[in-house]
């Protein structure tokens, strides 16, 4: 069978920073560390005001193409996952490919072009889109351009303001790849719930202590059904696991979970056993209370030894380090974390040639993915490539009413014309609305 994989990403931030330590917290009468310990965030990153899903999604695929030497005729296929589209049948593609033609030779003509829709996990559900069009031979020696590209805000004084974020980031997914191979076997977890939605409105709706309960519950599924295909899996044989991360709190949950479904009937338990104890077992109880009081006992406690500790601080913990700083970015997110594990990896001199990563995606509704992906020859350099860390540090940083009026910037209900707090250079800016009401772009040098 062919290799298919990820063959190179690029990553655009939003250029404005809000520092949620030392300018949101007082402002909301907070402690820092209700968000630098509790949700494990510092800074979220927002659009200026001439930035959206579109140039955002156009600026990083615009940096892929340029780096790799593409034209538009090596491309396929344009799927563009959001869950920040602003029209229900035009898809952001084809804004995202109108936007590269005009810095390109040639154009897009032959191309397919899509917007895939399921919360945060339909970015992965787009590289399976275009993994499976190559495996077909469908291709024609093309590659596929995924973009995942959100604004993730929530309105004025709701829970989930503070996780708030917005970016994108491009991947090339081509035959032979530089970065990453992508498993053939994949795990779901899927239910019909109602944790976060946004019915015919700007900002969600959202649940958050059910949106937590479901995320973990599809996780776990998803687990279950990939070792249904791939076979158990050993914690210590994976050498990154990048999630979700909505916030990095929420990937403590998730990491503890399915590190105790791993070490489960293996040596690892039968070692800790003599410190916390067996894990319990259903058929040991009577009473259902009692069994999952009994597993949140145990839980508790594994988290807490040092075996559980260095294994999370080696395969979890970085890929957290950009989304601390950068926020939710929705279908981003787990991509964030992958090339963010990564990068921590290639800072520290580590050759993570053939090691292998398990990629946890979900999107609320719900569903959860997990497949493998084995990273391979090229990696550091397509990892080096990335100019992440230039992007944060040049961002504007916010005082909080410059953050109220960004905001008010993005939400659609406002009809008042905003002043852009950066100027833009060398990238597609949002520039008016066309006869018909579209949004309308230009590149500016």
């Amino acid at each position: 069978m062919t290799s298919v994989g990820i063959d190179a990403i690029a990553i655009h931030a939003g250029k404005l920073k809000l520092d949620l330590a030392e300018t949101f917290a007082p402002a909301m009468g907070d402690e820092p560390e209700k968000y630098t310990k509790g949700l494990g965030l510092h800074a979220s990153s927002f659009p200026d005001t001439y930035e959206d899903i579109v140039t955002m999604g156009a600026n990083a695929a615009h940096k892929l193409m340029e780096r790799k030497g593409l034209e538009p005729e090596d491309i396929g296929r344009i799927d563009v996952a959001t869950e920040s589209a602003f029209d229900h049948s035009k898809p952001v593609s084809t804004y995202i490919a109108g936007c590269l033609e005009q810095v390109f030779e040639g154009d897009f003509h032959h191309a397919n072009k899509g917007e895939r829709k399921f919360a945060c996990v339909a970015g992965t559900q787009s590289i399976d889109d275009a993994y499976n069009w190559i495996q077909a031979g469908r291709n024609r020696g093309r590659s596929a351009l995924v973009i995942a590209t959100d604004t993730a805000l929530y309105a004025r004084d709701d829970p989930g303001e503070s996780t708030q974020g917005a970016g994108a980031v491009a991947m090339l997914i081509s035959e032979d790849p530089s970065l990453v191979e992508l498993s053939t076997e994949q795990g779901y977890g899927s239910a019909d719930e109602t944790d976060f939605l946004k019915p015919q409105q700007q900002f969600p709706s959202v649940d958050g202590k059910r949106s937590v309960q479901v995320y973990l519950a599809r996780m776990r599924e998803a687990l279950v059904d990939y070792q249904s295909v791939a076979g158990e899996v050993h914690p210590y044989d994976i050498r990154l696991v990048p999630f979700h991360t909505p916030f990095p709190g929420m990937v403590r949950k998730a990491a503890v979970l399915g590190y105790r479904h791993m070490i489960r009937n293996t040596e690892i338990e039968d070692a800790l056993a003599e410190e916390i104890g067996p894990q319990p077992r259903e058929e040991a109880f009577d009473d259902d209370d009692e069994y999952l009081d009994a597993v949140r006992e145990y839980t508790d406690a594994l988290q807490e030894t040092d075996r559980y500790r260095e294994w999370y601080d080696r395969v979890v913990d970085p890929t957290l380090t950009i989304s601390r700083h950068v926020g939710n970015w929705y279908t981003g997110s787990v991509h964030v974390a992958r090339a963010s594990g990564l990068m921590e990896l290639a800072d520290a001199g580590e050759d993570a040639t053939g090691a292998t990563m398990l990629v946890g995606s979900y999107g609320s509704g719900a569903q959860a993915e997990i497949h493998a992906e084995t990273v391979q020859p090229g990696w550091k350099d397509e990892i080096e490539a990335l100019d992440i860390d230039e992007q944060l540090e040049s961002r504007y940083d916010l005082t909080f009413e410059e953050y109220e009026t960004v905001h008010d910037a993005h939400n659609h209900d406002e009809e008042r014309s905003f002043q852009e707090f950066t100027v833009p250079d060398g990238e597609f800016v949002f520039d008016g609305w066309g006869r018909m009401g579209e949004r309308k772009y230009d590149y500016v040098e």
